[in-house]
């Protein structure tokens, strides 16, 4: 049975904990595969920039930690999590390290790719709306304080 949504994914957060996906109904979600050794690895400034303008509106933002690009996320969790909260005081949820391409990509980001289209490097950003469906994909080089990620996260709020 193919997914609906991403309500339908249960994931394992970045402290071993199952977090089902459906928590989410209702919130706009922005996953991002992250990565700690990428060119891209500031935007977690701007992603925690993010989340704390637009929490309260209905925002989560979901870091994917993942090393399919350049071996770039070369870490256990705990290595992660450390690298998170001390580098850049990360508050949004960071989920175990998964896989977003390639022959063991995980269900979640088949998904993801299925409805918005591959991920192509680190950062790449899935809008998601409050039914849990893919609304649109963000490469990786449209940064967190964008007008054009801005604009549609606003309008999907």
């Amino acid at each position: 049975m193919a997914a609906d949504s991403i309500h339908e994914f249960t994931m394992k957060s970045i402290d071993g904990q199952a977090t089902p996906l459906a928590k989410y109904k209702g919130k706009v979600v922005l996953a991002v595969n992250v990565a700690s050794q990428c060119g891209y690895t500031p935007q977690y400034a701007g992603l925690e920039a993010l989340y704390k303008k637009y929490k309260d509106k209905g925002l989560v933002i979901a870091g994917f930690p993942a090393n399919n690009f350049g071996g770039q996320e070369p870490g256990t969790d705990d290595e992660i999590k450390t690298f998170c909260d001390r580098t850049y005081k990360v508050t949004f949820p960071i989920f175990s390290k998964i896989s977003v391409k390639g022959a063991d990509q995980a269900p979640l980001y088949q998904y993801l790719t299925q409805k918005g289209g591959d991920v192509k490097w680190n950062f790449a950003k899935f809008l998601i709306g409050k039914d849990g469906r893919v609304i649109k994909k963000f490469d990786s080089g449209v940064e967190p304080s964008s007008e054009e990620l801005t604009k549609a996260i606003e309008a999907a709020l």
